[in-house]
C-alpha cells in the first residue's frame, strides 16, 4: 500500500497536537504517560515532535485517556489552530 504525501497544513496539524500533548504531559515522564497509555516511548516521542502526524484513533485515545484529556478538548484545540486561532492551553 503506498501512502500519499501529507500536506503541509497536515504537518502542521501533527505538529500543533504534538505540542498539545507534550503541554498536557507537563512534568510527568514521557516513559511514565507512554506506559500508562499502553504505546511505546518511542510512539509518543514521534507524536510529540510531528514526525509521526496522523497517529491511529486507538493511540490518540489511549493517550488523551493517560493524561485525562477529552478528545473533544483536543479535536476542537486541533481544530482552532487549523482555523488560525492560535495557541490554545491545554490543561490536565
Amino acid at each position: 500500500m503506498v501512502r500519499v504525501p501529507l500536506s503541509p497544513q497536515e504537518r502542521q496539524r501533527g505538529e500543533h497536537f504534538g505540542a498539545l500533548l507534550r503541554q498536557a504531559r507537563g512534568d510527568r515522564s514521557m516513559v511514565d504517560v507512554a506506559a500508562t497509555a499502553g504505546v511505546s516511548a518511542e510512539t509518543l516521542r514521534k507524536i510529540e515532535t510531528g514526525r509521526a502526524p496522523t497517529p491511529a484513533f486507538f493511540t490518540v485515545a489511549a493517550l488523551a485517556h493517560a493524561l485525562h484529556l477529552s478528545l473533544d478538548d483536543l479535536a476542537t484545540a486541533c481544530a482552532e489552530e487549523e482555523a488560525g486561532g492560535g495557541e490554545q492551553a491545554m490543561s490536565a
